[in-house]
């Protein structure tokens, strides 16, 4: 494509970016708060250093406003419980008290509260916390958060756009609060929360702002009309305020759909829609319905939640198209770049010529920029041939493509992916040689990752002990481990899994086609970041990969000790994967090698393999359409792990965080001989859910919220073991954690473990029988 005349002004824009700093400085102050080492005053003078160094770099790079309010201290729809005073009664008084404590009390618990609920935000690893509302709830505006960021930006001398969780995408989050009947629909609030947001759009009017961002990507799900005509209705009322700032209602992650009408209808003076992936259909239905005739359309062009490079020539094409179909177009990433990270040119050690294919926020940035001014002054023709022989460099790279690996896909059968004899058969077959006695308590996987542990990995990689010191380190913390649980008294047990440092990057660095990052932390929920590996190339297994350290976790005791291995979709949904290809066909290479490794585990003696699979439902597709290709592929690909073992070889998987009520089928479908989810939170919600649907195998709901620094009474946990019972037979039920314990102390991890088991024998003691 080559350089096009000059269009009136397009400019650049971004949703959001992301919060940690370049060196995860928020995440140390926040920790070193909630140890007493920082004060909360210097907390928030790191806070808004870390906005302020963004807008400048923003600002530079030539966006034309920065948004505001995106920064959080932990989760922005604890924000938005906040904004809208909508504190669950349990934390008021501590919020009142001391707003900042009370904010962390809401996402972390105290030993007096519980927390909100936690699970994934839309289709991402991005974790939130859930809303409790009732009809009791009353909303006040607490504009403080929004209008101090947007203060600040102004005074800095930004054009700043504060961003908002919209009202109906807050409403759909929501959950009943403890006490409230279960049907009860949130959205009926809607009529006492509009007033909220029409003060504090008043506010932020009056602090300068001239546009606000409501996000609203739950409209990107199918919905009903009934949210349609909600949405219609918030948004006449929000329009007709007379002193507000214009508003830009945001939508991604999916096409708007059914829900593109009534926002092209409404009086909002814009939107900002998603154009990349499935979204893409966008195109198409803003064409049909006319277009967005006197609006401001915030064009999504660069994928925002992958770290690939943009099809400049590509996206160019499509704003040519959307020019003619609003008054004003700006060119921005997809969705917030909260989900990337931050600058792909501090990945020093990754080879230069995979190193060019790879954009992450600031990247992703420079390339809006790029097709701003190119639509505006047309004048990018050096960038655009940059462009195009990186994205031929990609297409036609070794590194991409295995023969033998796609040969090996190629030929899977259906008999590779069903085990040979039923579930039935299985558990007769496994409970002689396991032998376990009635709700078998066992841990998920992971245990703290100790002081110790963490200088000897730093010791290692300075060279100042050499690998056969930093082994000896393992085997120590794995002997520790299985002391430690034979003491407690678990009945499976696992050896901890100190020798890894984190459940995807682990494998990724042992398998081919993946490739590791130094820098590129991205947030999962909190403090808690991670870096997902890069999925450039096809897939498989040189050599084992978790087997020596099992085997000597087994050679200590004679209980039996769980292989531990993360599953494909989880391996995926937790990467940034190619988009050269078809995500079942990586899939299935990512499930092939992992088969190796299941065989190899049990060849070794292991008698219990868990397959973890916590991302199988937040990778479901938003549309309903889509979900049955993808759940299709996604179980086979679990079933293709771990359908070569003998009867007797126990298959586990675990997942967490997310609502798996919708999926039941596809949990069914994975055939696992046991199933732990996370429940402690909802209490039970999931047991019931599986009862209610007729899951026929063993299952252990969560009884210990290991996301909370609390240690719950041995009480506490009797009576969720007691209500699990209600729903689950106690010949099915398993007692564990809600999930691994790596992020948790000893002092948190040890007494929590051991209240676990004595709960558990206190109830299998009270059994009949």
């Amino acid at each position: 494509m080559t350089d096009r005349s000059p269009t009136p002004q397009v400019r650049a824009t971004v949703h959001g970016w992301p919060r940690q700093g370049p060196s995860r400085e928020l995440k140390k102050a926040v920790e070193g708060y909630w140890a007493g080492r920082v004060t909360a005053d210097q907390l928030r003078t790191t806070a808004a250093g870390l906005r302020r160094d963004a807008w400048r770099w923003l600002a530079d790079a030539g966006t034309s406003e920065v948004p505001t309010g995106d920064f959080s201290l932990y989760d922005h729809v604890l924000d938005a419980v906040v904004m809208t005073g909508a504190i669950p009664a349990r934390h008021r008084a501590a919020f009142d008290a001391d707003p900042l404590d009370g904010y962390f009390a809401m996402a972390r618990g105290t030993d007096a509260a519980a927390p909100l609920e936690m699970t994934k935000w839309f289709d991402t690893n991005y974790h939130y916390l859930v809303p409790e509302l009732g009809p009791d709830t009353v909303f006040a505006s607490d504009a403080r958060g929004p209008v101090g960021q947007l203060r600040e930006a102004v005074a800095l001398g930004h054009t700043a756009r504060p961003v908002l969780v919209g009202p109906i995408t807050f409403l759909l989050l929501a959950k009943p609060a403890p006490g409230v009947a279960a049907d009860f629909r949130p959205l009926t609030l809607l009529d006492r929360l509009l007033p909220v947001y029409a003060e504090l759009l008043s506010d932020l009017r009056a602090a300068g702002a001239s546009w606000v961002q409501l996000d609203e990507p739950a409209l990107v799900q199918d919905q009903s009309p009934a949210v349609l005509n909600a949405t219609a209705r918030a948004y006449r009322d929000l329009t007709a305020l007379t002193d507000r700032p214009k508003l830009l209602v945001a939508s991604y992650f999916d096409r708007l759909g059914e829900a593109l009408p009534v926002l092209a209808r409404s009086a909002v003076e814009g939107l900002a829609m998603d154009f990349t992936g499935p979204a893409a259909a966008n195109l198409d239905a803003l064409a049909a319905v006319g277009g967005l005739p006197g609006k401001r359309l915030v064009a999504g062009v660069v994928d925002g939640r992958n770290v690939w490079i943009n099809d400049l020539e590509r996206s160019l094409a499509t704003l040519a198209t959307l020019l003619g179909l609003a008054e004003r177009l700006d060119v921005a990433p997809s969705c917030s770049l909260l989900h990337v990270p931050l600058d792909a040119a501090a990945e020093r050690d990754i080879d230069p010529q995979v190193a060019r294919w790879l954009a992450f926020a600031q990247q992703k940035t420079a390339e809006v920029v790029t097709l701003a001014r190119g639509l505006t002054e047309g004048s990018i023709a050096p960038q655009l041939a940059a462009n195009r022989a990186a994205l031929a460099s990609r297409a036609a790279s070794a590194l991409t493509r295995d023969p033998a690996v796609r040969a090996r896909s190629a030929a899977v059968t259906a008999d590779d992916i069903r085990r040979p004899r039923s579930f039935a058969e299985r558990s007769i077959a496994q409970q002689a040689r396991l032998r376990l006695p009635p709700l078998p308590t066992t841990s998920i996987g992971s245990f703290p990752q100790t002081r110790e542990l963490r200088l000897a990995r730093a010791d290692l990689r300075a060279g100042r002990i050499d690998e056969a010191a930093y082994e000896e380190r393992i085997r120590e913390e794995i002997r520790d481990s299985i002391a430690f649980q034979e003491k407690a008294g678990l009945d499976v047990l696992v050896h901890g899994e100190p020798e890894r440092n984190d459940m995807v990057q682990y494998f990724a660095e042992q398998l081919t086609g993946f490739l590791a990052t130094r820098h590129g932390w991205v947030q999962s929920y909190g403090t808690r970041y991670v870096r997902p590996p890069i999925l450039a190339g096809d897939v498989s297994r040189p050599a084992p990969m978790t087997v020596p350290w099992t085997t000597y976790a087994q050679s200590l005791t004679g209980s039996p000790v769980k292989g531990m291995l993360t599953g494909p979709v989880t391996l995926l949904a937790w990467s940034f994967v190619r988009d050269d290809q078809p995500l079942a066909e990586t899939a299935r290479q990512v499930a092939l090698a992992l088969r190796d490794e299941v065989a190899d585990l049990e060849a070794a003696g292991t008698a219990v393999v868990q397959v973890d699979e916590p991302a199988l439902r937040e990778t479901l597709p938003l549309r309903a359409a889509a979900r049955p290709a993808y759940l299709t592929w996604a179980t086979e690909a679990f079933r293709l792990a771990t359908s070569g073992v003998r009867a007797d070889t126990q298959i586990h998987t675990h997942m967490c965080y997310a609502e798996f009520g919708e999926i039941l089928d596809a949990v069914d479908e994975l055939d696992a001989d046991v199933i732990s989810l996370e429940a402690a939170r909802s209490r039970m919600q999931i047991a019931e859910e599986l009862a209610a649907a007729g899951y026929p195998r063993a299952v252990g709901p969560g009884v210990y919220d290991i996301h909370a620094p609390r240690v719950p009474e041995e009480r506490e946990l009797t009576d969720l073991i007691d209500r699990a019972l209600l729903a689950v037979p106690a010949d099915r039920l398993w007692i564990n954690p809600d999930c691994g314990l790596k992020t948790r102390s000893w002092a948190e991890a040890g007494p929590a473990l051991e209240r676990m088991t004595a709960a558990a024998r206190r109830v299998r003691g009270n059994l009949p029988g």
